[in-house]
C-alpha cells in the first residue's frame, strides 16, 4: 500500500497544479482590468483561453495517453504547464495572456486524464478505488475553490503574475514524483488518434463560445449571434455525424444512448457550469462592490472549499451505499438552492456572515455530493484498460461546463449591467458604453459621487442576480432530470458484479 499511496500523491499534486489553475485567476481578475487594459470580454476569454483548450483536447488527450503511456503523457504534460505559466506570467498585453492561458490550458488537457487513468489502474477494488477518486475529489474541489485565496495571498505581496508562477514549483514537484513513483501503464490496442473528431469538435466548441461571449457586444438577437448559434448547432450535428461514422471515434457518442451516463456527465456540466460561473462574478462582487483586498476576498471564499472537501469524500462513501441517484439529486438540490437564496439576497451590505457563508456552504456541499458519484458513475461504463476514454469524458465534461458557466454567466451579467447602465444617471455622463465594457472602469467613473456611484452598484447587483437565477433554474432542471435519470444502488451492485466476473 506504500507505492499506492506514493502514486496517490502523485497524481493528487497534479490535480491540485491544473485546478488551483481554473480559478486562481479570477481573484486579479480587477488587477488585470487595469494593468492589462482589459474589459469584461476580455476577462472572460482570460479565465476560458484555458478552459477552452482543455475541452477541445482533452478526449485526444485521453486517448493518446492511453496508447503511448500515461506516464510520460503526465510528466510531459506538468513539464508544458510550467512553461506555459511562466508565459504568461511577464506577458504585458490582455491578447498575449490569453494566448498563453491557450497553452496551459493544451497541457493540462494532456495530464488530467491520466490522474483518474492511473487511479483506476491503480485500485481495482471498488472500495479502494471509491476511496481513492473520493480522495482526488476532494483536491479537484479544493483546487478550484481555493485559486481565489491562494491568489489573494499571492496579490497582497506581489503583481497579478505570481498567481501563474505559483504553480510552476507544484507542477515540477509533481512531474519528479511521477517520474520516481508512477509505474508505465498504456493499452497499445487504443485505436489512432480520430483527426477529423479533433477538428470539428474544436471548430464547435470555439464557435459557440465566441458567439456566448461576444454576444453582449452584438446583440443576442443580432444576426452576429444567430448566425454564431446557428453555426454551432451545424458543428454539434457535424460532429455526431463524424463520430457515429469513424470506425475508431474521438468519442464514442453512443455512450449516450445510455440515460444514466448521459445523466451523469450532465450532472458534473452543470456543477462547474455552476461554480465557475458564480466565482467569475463572486470575485468581482467583493472586490469592486464591497471594496475588500484580494487577500480578504479570496479568504471569504474558503467556506466553499472547506464544505466541497468534505461533502466529496462523504458523497464517495455513501454512492455505493444508498445509489448515485439519491446523493447527487441531492447536491443538485443544495446547488440550486444556494444559487436563488444568492439571487433573492445579494446587496451591497448583505451580511457576511449571517448570509453568505451559509450560502456557501450549502453550494459546496452540493457540489461535493454531485462530483465524486457522478464521476464513479461515468468511469463504471468503461473497463479500467480504457480509463483514459472514460477520464477524459468527465474531463471534457468538467472543462464544457466551467467553460460556458463563465461564457453563458458572465455574458448574461454584462448584458443586465449594461443595459442597466445605459438607463441609469451614468448616461449623463456620456461615458455609459464605456463603464459598460468594464466593471473596474464603471466604477472609476463613478467616482465619488454617491448617485453615480449607486448606479452602477445597483447595475452590478441586477446582473448578479440574474446570472444566479440563471445558474440555479438549469441546477433545478438538472436535479429533476438526475431522478429520472440516474442509477441507483441497484444498477452500481450489478455493474460491480459484472466487472469482478470479467476480471476487472
Amino acid at each position: 500500500m506504500g507505492r499506492k499511496a506514493g502514486i496517490l500523491v502523485a497524481v493528487y499534486v497534479a490535480a491540485l497544479a491544473i485546478n488551483l489553475d481554473i480559478t486562481i485567476v479570477n481573484v486579479a481578475l480587477p488587477s488585470m482590468a487595469t494593468e492589462l487594459d482589459a474589459g469584461t470580454r476580455g476577462l472572460q476569454w482570460i479565465v476560458d483561453g484555458y478552459n477552452l483548450a482543455f475541452t477541445a483536447l482533452v478526449l485526444a488527450a485521453g486517448s493518446l495517453g492511453d496508447r503511448y503511456g500515461r506516464r510520460p503523457a503526465l510528466i510531459v504534460g506538468l513539464l508544458g504547464f510550467a512553461a506555459t505559466s511562466v508565459a504568461g506570467a511577464l506577458v504585458t498585453s490582455s491578447e498575449a495572456l490569453i494566448a498563453a492561458r491557450f497553452g496551459m490550458g493544451a497541457f493540462a488537457a494532456l495530464i488530467f486524464p491520466t490522474t483518474l487513468s492511473i487511479i483506476s489502474n491503480t485500485f481495482p477494488d471498488r472500495r479502494q478505488r471509491a476511496a481513492a477518486l473520493g480522495g482526488w475529489g476532494a483536491i479537484v474541489g479544493v483546487g478550484v475553490a481555493s485559486g481565489p485565496v491562494t491568489g489573494g495571498l499571492l496579490l497582497e505581496h506581489f503583481y497579478w503574475g505570481s498567481i501563474f508562477l505559483a504553480l510552476v514549483p507544484l507542477a515540477l514537484v509533481a512531474a519528479v514524483l511521477a517520474f520516481v513513483l508512477v509505474p508505465e501503464s498504456r493499452d497499445p490496442s487504443v485505436p489512432t488518434l480520430d483527426k477529423r473528431g479533433l477538428v470539428v469538435s474544436m471548430a464547435m466548441l470555439g464557435a459557440l463560445t465566441y458567439t456566448v461571449i461576444e454576444a453582449p457586444e452584438h446583440g443576442w438577437s443580432s444576426a452576429f449571434t444567430v448566425v454564431g448559434f446557428t453555426t454551432s448547432a451545424a458543428l454539434v450535428a457535424l460532429f455526431i455525424t463524424v463520430e457515429r461514422a469513424a470506425e475508431h471515434p474521438m468519442l464514442d457518442v453512443r455512450l449516450f444512448a445510455d440515460r444514466r451516463f448521459s445523466a451523469a456527465s450532465g450532472a458534473v456540466t452543470v456543477t462547474f457550469f455552476a461554480l465557475s460561473g458564480f466565482i467569475f462574478l463572486i470575485t468581482q462582487y467583493f472586490q469592486v462592490v464591497r471594496d475588500f483586498g484580494p487577500l480578504s476576498t479570496g479568504a471569504r471564499i474558503l467556506p466553499v472549499a472547506v464544505s466541497i472537501a468534505v461533502a466529496s469524500i462523504v458523497g464517495g462513501i455513501l454512492a455505493p451505499r444508498v445509489g448515485t441517484r439519491v446523493v447527487v439529486v441531492t447536491g443538485l438540490v443544495f446547488f440550486g438552492t444556494a444559487m436563488a437564496w444568492i439571487a433573492l439576497s445579494v446587496e451591497v451590505d448583505t451580511s457576511y456572515w449571517a448570509t453568505i457563508v451559509p450560502q456557501m456552504v450549502l453550494m459546496g456541499l452540493g457540489m461535493g455530493l454531485i462530483s465524486t458519484p457522478a464521476t464513479e458513475s461515468i468511469m463504471l461504463v468503461l473497463p479500467p484498460a480504457r480509463a483514459g476514454v472514460g477520464s477524459a469524458v468527465n474531463d471534457a465534461t468538467r472543462e464544457l461546463g466551467a467553460t460556458l458557466g463563465v461564457a453563458v454567466v458572465g455574458s448574461v451579467f454584462s448584458s443586465v449591467f449594461g443595459a442597466r447602465l445605459v438607463d441609469s444617471s451614468l448616461a449623463a455622463t456620456g461615458r455609459a458604453d464605456a463603464a459598460a465594457d468594464s466593471v473596474p472602469v464603471a466604477f472609476g467613473i463613478a467616482g465619488a459621487d454617491p448617485e453615480l456611484l449607486a448606479a452602477v452598484r445597483d447595475s452590478f447587483l441586477a446582473g448578479l442576480s440574474v446570472g444566479c437565477t440563471v445558474v440555479a433554474a438549469l441546477c433545478f432542471a438538472a436535479a429533476l432530470i438526475g431522478a429520472w435519470a440516474l442509477p441507483g444502488r441497484a444498477f452500481h451492485a450489478a455493474k460491480e458484479a459484472e466487472r469482478e466476473l470479467v476480471g476487472a
